[in-house]
């Protein structure tokens, strides 16, 4: 897989990942928008959840990842 390639797939896994997460927080406070997430602990109900704070790590994993890649490629 060439690095243009491994970027792509990882833009694509941050992209689920975000609607995976939306969903998930919309079932615990159904009128939350995208931008809510970014600041969670405006939402005591969803910031204390467990199962949002596991796919919230797995979003920044992602997200870590593709700086990484970026930072490495720009060596």
């Amino acid at each position: 897989m060439t690095a243009p390639q491994d970027e792509k797939l990882l833009e694509t896994m941050i992209e689920r990942q975000r609607q995976k997460l939306l969903a998930l927080a919309r079932r615990i406070v159904p009128r939350l928008t995208p931008e809510d997430l970014l600041q969670p602990h405006n939402h005591p109900s969803i910031a204390a959840h467990p199962d949002f704070n596991f796919e919230d790590g797995i979003l920044a994993g992602y997200l870590a990842a593709l700086a990484a890649l970026r930072a490495q490629r720009q060596k």
